[in-house]
């Protein structure tokens, strides 16, 4: 009996990886894309995967959302958070009775997916490994990191398990959780950091290892650290981020070590920049930031609890989207005017 094709909705940096090491192993896999000349690559002279970490090219079969025909089991949603809403309605009709989304996005977009598709068929997974598309059947492969595939329930089931022994195929560290809302919400606290760095031209590394900015990426992670407590969340680390090191009542120095360790982490990809700083300095449009950082602030207030450093930087992101301001050290610098009094550093 032959397996059943993994369909990827969204080819991207993250989706393309996926999709070329799956592929490359053997397994029947379908990805849709709304670039028609990035699907018409990959499904003819191949997805090109290049970087530090491996080379090869990989055909693999990619068309345009109206294009998919049939039903599937397993569906991995690789789209940018905001395009979440659409991509599940348009993939919901092609989702198996018995099948499930597993959201491979940044966010906490599990929570929609599950209010549109069901909470039983959705799953979650959290990825840190650097990558960025650069061109119509080309990904970059930047660094290894962190993957994680679990239930939003928490339970283990042979499902979970299964798609797990796939992600394997592409990172051997690949985990397996019963916690996945709490790597989900450490990446959060880490993708405010990522955000902050878009804020200026320079590399995550140089952002991190630079000491007048380590205060505000010490806030930022305070912030949300805090919200995900009052959400009765346990967030776990990866590859460099701490998150006790954050929580309230935790010492300056773990939380100097933590953001150091990130430096350390980012200085060893060939991505250099963050996808956030990709979409406003080279693709110049909207990154994530309502779906990934606003919502914090949205949680936030639901438990009264105040984050002027996220709120900041999300009107100062909005701002460098729409021109207003340029991606430079004196916007950074700006985030400070919301740092409570004293915590300047």
């Amino acid at each position: 009996m032959s397996e059943e094709p993994i369909l990827i909705w969204g080819a991207g940096a993250i989706g393309g990886i996926l999709g070329a090491y799956w592929a490359r192993s053997g397994r029947p896999v379908l990805m849709v894309d709304i670039v028609a000349e990035h699907a018409r690559a990959c499904s003819t002279d191949g997805l090109q995967i290049e970087g530090p970490v491996e080379s090869f090219r990989q055909v693999v079969p990619c068309v345009a959302p109206a294009e998919v025909e049939g039903r599937y089991r397993r569906i991995v949603l690789a789209v940018k958070a905001q395009a979440t809403e659409a991509a599940v309605g348009q993939l919901l009709p092609h989702l198996a009775d018995d099948g499930f989304v597993l959201s491979a996005q940044n966010g906490l977009n599990e929570r929609r997916i599950a209010a549109l598709a069901g909470a039983e068929r959705t799953m979650g997974a959290f990825v840190n490994f650097g990558a960025d598309w650069q061109a119509p059947g080309r990904i970059l492969f930047g660094n290894r990191g962190a993957v994680v595939v679990g239930e939003i329930d928490g339970s283990l089931r042979s499902r979970t398990r299964d798609m797990h022994a796939l992600l394997r195929l592409f990172e051997p560290e690949a985990v397996l959780t019963d916690n996945i809302w709490g790597y989900l919400w450490g990446k959060l606290a880490y993708g405010a950091m990522l955000f902050a760095t878009a804020l200026t031209p320079d590399s995550m590394a140089a952002n991190f290892a630079d000491p007048a900015r380590v205060p505000l990426f010490i806030a930022l992670g305070r912030e949300v650290m805090a919200v995900a407590r009052a959400e009765g969340i346990q967030p776990l680390g990866f590859n460099g981020f701490d998150p006790a090191a954050y929580m309230p009542g935790a010492g300056e120095a773990a939380a100097r070590d933590s953001v150091a360790a990130l430096a350390e982490f980012n200085s060893k990809t060939a991505k250099t920049h963050s996808g956030i700083w990709r979409d406003l300095a080279v693709r110049k449009r909207p990154t994530e930031v309502d779906p990934q950082i606003g919502i914090i602030a949205e949680i936030a207030e639901g438990h009264g609890i105040a984050v002027p450093v996220l709120a900041r930087l999300v009107a100062l992101i909005h701002d460098i989207e729409d021109g207003r301001r340029p991606q430079s050290a004196e916007t950074f610098a700006l985030l400070a005017e919301a740092l409570p009094t004293g915590a300047a550093g």
